[in-house]
């Protein structure tokens, strides 16, 4: 195999290309077919499941499986990167968290409440291996694109995985909506499943040929090496307290962001569980056209969000963007329709986007002058995970306390309120880095 420079544009599509193959779990398990197809296990009359040793409502627990899989993550990431950047062999960390991911997701073809378990354990190795493998895969844009590049070849891997995992939904989807029977239709969703990890396994094949294995040190592998990305963080935040403003918007970016990515993640249970669909076929139907719109309005969103920032300014920006976000849990209370979910889910498109891209270049705008913001972006990376497993906590709990997934979406208009006040309080100006906000 030739090693191919960096730079070069064999190897930056080469990169691009596993949001191709990967970006298929996040749209087909994590939002829409799965979600779908759990809450089918269910009887309308029977909500609840055992599982060790405690019986949960259906959504609960599945909350509380995801926020646990998160909370690996966060303390899995440090140590793995920190291990494959020394030792110069992030591809077979990458190779090992993909193969998990897919052997998940075909698992999956065998989910069944009897063995909850194992199934349970599926989704787990399905959950884990993506944001396993995106560690490494994040962490190889430095290694093969030049600074001027990065930003490009970023998006042709965002554009290459939206392509290719509604290409796969829709292929599924039709498959799924071409039975009469609800057995049936249930039965190629385990295909579906099955697809997910096959196009997965398959397509990434291409990116493993030809990325590099890593550059080694050349040393051994110590416990220093190990906790090193540990260290790094500390010294991160010990690094924070001299600069108020990013300290600050960390806080603010941190109590938000904990509602919106407990939002994405919960969005289908909930439109399944809380609206009034007139059959399967419709709700079915309803739910994955309702992840479309929100998909393609997010893209519109991002853009729109950019041109008010120019505007009116990062902070100001985010300020109404979380206003809205807290309209939309007053809304989602109080909605029933299919008409009214359609509505929420172009308003969630609309600033999903934005919330998202706005934070993450906000962020980096703070950033004081440094040549080593992989730490910064690792911090920023833990902090967002971390709000992630708090966040799906006090969903799940609200929800199997109170029985109800209305008032554990209420409640996250808290977060919200809260994120806005913080940034009220983020100075225009720092000490140690004087750029404007805009």
């Amino acid at each position: 195999m030739e090693k191919l420079k960096k730079g070069s544009k064999k190897l930056l599509n080469a990169w691009a290309f596993y949001d191709w193959a990967n970006s298929v779990y996040t749209l087909t398990i994590a939002s829409s077919l799965f979600p779908i197809f759990y809450s089918s296990l269910f009887l309308s009359e029977i909500k609840t499941v055992t599982a060790f040793g405690f019986e949960f409502k259906n959504t609960a627990l599945i909350t509380f499986v995801t926020a646990f899989t998160f909370l690996v993550v966060v303390f899995m990431s440090p140590l793995l990167s920190g291990i494959a950047d020394y030792v110069g062999n992030k591809k077979n960390f990458m190779k090992f968290f993909c193969y998990l991911g897919s052997v998940g997701c075909i698992g999956l073809f065998w989910f069944s409440l009897e063995q909850i378990h194992l199934s349970l354990l599926f989704y787990f190795m399905g959950l884990i291996g993506y944001w396993g493998s995106l560690v490494f895969y994040n962490s190889y844009l430095p290694d093969i694109a030049f600074k001027e590049q990065q930003d490009h070849i970023s998006a042709k891997g965002f554009s290459l995985g939206y392509i290719g995992s509604v290409i796969l939904l829709i292929l599924n989807l039709a498959v799924v909506m071409s039975q009469d029977s609800g057995e049936a239709k249930m039965q190629m969703m385990r295909y579906s499943f099955v697809s997910v990890g096959v196009w997965w396994l398959l397509f990434s094949q291409y990116s493993f040929y030809y990325l590099p294995k890593g550059t080694s040190s050349g040393g051994k592998v110590t416990s220093a090496i190990v906790f090193n990305g540990f260290r790094e963080l500390r010294t991160v935040w010990k690094e924070l307290s001299g600069n108020l403003r990013l300290k600050r918007y960390l806080y603010a970016f941190f109590v938000f962001s904990m509602a919106v990515q407990t939002i994405m993640l919960v969005a289908v249970y909930f439109g399944e569980e809380e609206i009034s669909w007139g059959s399967g076929d419709e709700k079915t139907v309803g739910l994955i056209v309702s992840i479309l719109v929100i998909q393609l309005v997010a893209i519109v969103g991002a853009f729109l969000t950019s041109k008010a920032s120019a505007k009116f300014g990062n902070i100001k920006t985010l300020i109404y963007v979380n206003v809205i976000w807290v309209g939309i849990c007053f809304y989602a209370y109080f909605m029933h329709t299919p008409a009214e979910f359609y509505i929420a889910a172009g308003f969630v498109g609309l600033v999903m986007g934005g919330i998202q891209s706005l934070a993450r270049s906000t962020y980096s705008k703070f950033l004081p002058e440094t040549d080593d913001t992989t730490s910064y972006f690792s911090f920023f990376d833990v902090a967002e995970k971390i709000g992630i497993v708090i966040g799906m906590v006090i969903f799940g709990s609200i929800d199997q306390i109170t029985g109800s997934m209305r008032n554990s979406i209420l409640f996250l208009f808290v977060f919200f309120l809260g994120g806005i006040i913080l940034l009220l309080r983020v100075p225009k100006e720092n000490s140690n880095n004087v750029a404007s906000d805009k």
